[in-house]
C-alpha cells in the first residue's frame, strides 16, 4: 500500500510506524555491531594469514553468545598478548581498556579474571588447525642447486614454565633439583622449512623425550620428494631408512659410526667422496623402537660419505663427517651438500626468534592444558609473522632469509595501533598496510657467510645466592659479595 499522506512521509500506513528495514539493511546494521564489539587492530588485515574461520561459534555453552570476551576477540587476544614485548595478561586488557576509551565505550575491568577464564575456553584442536592450515603453505623459492626439492631442518629446545604440582607432573624438573628450588621442563622439536623459516610441525615432550621419537611423530609432514637437514642427534639407521622408505632423502652428521676408508668404501665418487654400507645395528632395550620394527628394515643400507675441511680459523673442528642419503654426485655435488649443511644454523636462529624475541622462553601458564596453547599461539604468531616477511620479501626484492625477523616484529608493534582508526577509509587503511610492507622490507640483515658465534655469555650475572631449598625454609646469608655467601 502506497503512502500518499504529505504530512507523514516516512511513516508505513498498515502498521503506523516507520517503513519495515530490509534484509539487507539489517545485516548491514548486524555487520555493525559485531565490528563495534571487536578489539583487535590486527583481524581485519591478517584474516587471510590466520585462517580464523577454524574458531567455531558453538551453538550454546561456553562462548555461544558474542560477549565482549567473545571466541575471536579472545583469539585475537591471545595473538596480541604473544606479539607485545610485555606479554603479559594485564598487558591486554589495559589495551582493552584503550581501545574502549577511544571507541567512547564503557571501560573494562582492571581484573585479568574474564580474559584468563575466555584464554582457558579456546578450544585446543582449533588452535592447532590454524596452525596447521597455516604450516602447510608453500612461502619457498625452489632452489636449483637441490634440483627444486623442499629442505626441511629439524631441531630440539627446552622451555621452563612456573613451579605448579600439574606442570610438574607433566614436565618434572631436574633430577638434581630439590623440590621447590627448580622449574618444570618442557621439550620441543621442530621442523621448519629451511628457505623461508615457516614452521611445518613440532611436538612437546618431557625433559627424558629424545629428539628422535619425537621427530618420528612429525613423519607424517614429510612430502616425497623432499630433503631432510640434521645435526649428529639425527644420525640414526632407523630413521634414515624410515625416511627413504618414505621418499625422502636426508643430510646429517655423522655420529656414533666410525668413518669408512676408501679401502673398504662401496664406490669412490671424488676425493672425500664415498658409497659405503652400513650394517643394520643390534636392537638393545633401551632403543626407542621395538625389536620388531628393527627386524623389518633391510640390512644393510646405502649411504654417502662425505668429509668437509673447514679452512676457516676459529671453528671449533677442522674437519667433520655428513652421512646422506642423495647418493647421486652429479646431481647432488659434494660442495652443494657442504653449503646446504652450513645453513642448518638457521634452525637455531629460528627457535631464537621464538623463545627470545616472541618471549617462550619461560611460559607463564600455569596448567599443562594452557601451556600447550602458549606454546601453539606462539607457533601461530611465529609463522604469520614469516608470512609478512615473505610478502615484505617479494615486493622489495630480496630472498627472505635477508629480513630481519626482530625488525619485522618491532614495525608490527607499531602499526597495530594505526590499522585500528575507525574513521579512516579504505584507502588509507591499504596506504598503511603497504607501508607496513615497505617498512619490513626495508631492514636487511647483512650477508656475512662464515660468521662465527660461539654460545657464551658476556655478561656475567649477579651474585645474589642460589636458592638451595624452599622458599619458605630458604635463609638469605649476609653479605652476599663474600666468599662464603656465594657457597652457603
Amino acid at each position: 500500500m502506497q503512502n500518499t499522506t504529505p504530512l507523514f512521509p516516512g511513516f508505513h500506513l498498515p502498521t503506523l510506524r516507520r517503513k519495515p528495514r530490509s534484509a539487507s539493511q539489517k545485516l548491514i546494521d548486524e555487520k555493525t555491531k559485531i565490528k563495534a564489539k571487536s578489539f583487535s587492530e590486527l583481524a581485519e588485515y591478517l584474516s587471510y594469514i590466520v585462517p580464523v574461520n577454524k574458531l567455531k561459534k558453538p551453538r550454546s555453552g561456553k562462548m555461544s553468545r558474542r560477549r565482549i570476551f567473545s571466541k575471536e576477540n579472545t583469539f585475537w587476544a591471545f595473538f596480541s598478548q604473544v606479539l607485545d614485548a610485555d606479554g603479559g595478561c594485564q598487558e591486554v586488557v589495559r589495551k582493552l581498556q584503550a581501545i574502549c576509551a577511544a571507541d567512547s565505550r564503557p571501560i573494562l575491568s582492571s581484573s585479568t579474571s574474564a580474559y584468563c577464564q575466555a584464554r582457558k575456553n579456546l578450544d585446543l584442536a582449533e588452535l592447532q588447525a590454524i596452525l596447521s592450515t597455516m604450516s602447510k603453505r608453500r612461502l619457498s623459492v625452489p632452489t636449483k642447486e637441490l634440483q627444486g626439492r623442499r629442505v626441511i631442518v629439524a631441531d630440539g629446545t627446552g622451555v621452563s614454565m612456573p613451579d605448579t604440582p600439574s606442570n610438574q607432573q607433566r614436565w618434572p624438573q631436574q633430577r638434581h633439583q630439590k623440590v621447590g628450588c627448580g622449574f618444570p621442563q618442557a621439550r620441543i622439536c621442530a621442523c621448519f622449512d629451511l628457505e623461508s623459516g615457516l614452521l611445518i610441525s613440532h611436538e612437546i615432550g618431557n625433559k627424558k623425550s629424545s629428539e628422535l621419537p619425537l621427530l618420528r611423530k612429525q613423519w607424517k609432514h614429510f612430502i616425497e620428494g623432499d630433503i631432510f637437514l640434521g645435526d649428529k642427534g639425527f644420525c640414526s639407521y632407523y630413521d634414515l631408512s624410515g625416511l627413504v622408505d618414505r621418499g625422502v632423502d636426508s643430510v646429517v652428521t655423522l655420529a656414533i659410526r666410525k668413518p669408512v676408508s676408501a679401502s673398504d668404501a662401496h664406490q669412490v665418487l671424488g676425493k672425500d667422496d664415498l658409497l659405503v654400507h652400513w650394517k643394520k645395528p643390534k636392537w638393545n632395550k633401551k632403543s626407542s623402537y621395538s625389536k620388531a620394527e628393527l627386524e623389518a628394515l633391510p640390512e644393510r643400507l646405502l649411504i654417502r660419505q662425505i668429509r668437509i675441511s673447514v679452512a676457516q680459523k676459529g671453528f671449533r673442528v677442522s674437519h667433520f663427517y655428513i652421512a646422506t642419503t642423495l647418493l647421486d654426485a652429479t646431481l647432488y655435488p659434494a660442495q652443494v651438500i657442504a653449503d646446504l649443511y652450513l645453513k642448518r644454523w638457521d634452525v637455531e636462529l629460528s627457535f631464537r626468534h621464538i623463545k627470545t624475541t616472541l618471549g617462550m622462553d619461560i611460559l607463564r601458564c600455569k596448567t599443562p592444558e594452557m601451556v600447550t596453547k602458549e606454546i601453539t599461539m606462539h607457533m601461530i604468531v611465529y609463522n604469520a609473522i614469516r608470512q609478512l616477511m615473505f610478502e615484505s620479501a617479494n615486493r622489495v626484492g630480496v630472498t627472505q632469509r635477508r629480513i630481519s625477523f626482530k625488525g619485522s616484529v618491532q614495525a608490527i608493534r607499531q602499526w597495530e595501533p594505526l590499522l585500528k582508526q575507525a574513521q579512516s577509509g579504505r584507502a588509507h587503511h591499504q596506504r598503511l598496510l603497504n607501508q607496513l610492507y615497505q617498512s619490513i622490507g626495508a631492514l636487511i640483515v647483512p650477508d656475512r657467510p662464515g660468521r662465527r658465534e660461539p654460545r657464551v655469555l658476556k655478561r656475567r650475572p649477579k651474585n645474589f645466592q642460589l636458592m638451595t631449598r624452599p622458599r619458605h625454609l630458604m635463609n638469605e646469608v649476609p653479605h652476599r659479595g663474600r666468599t662464603y655467601a656465594k657457597q652457603a
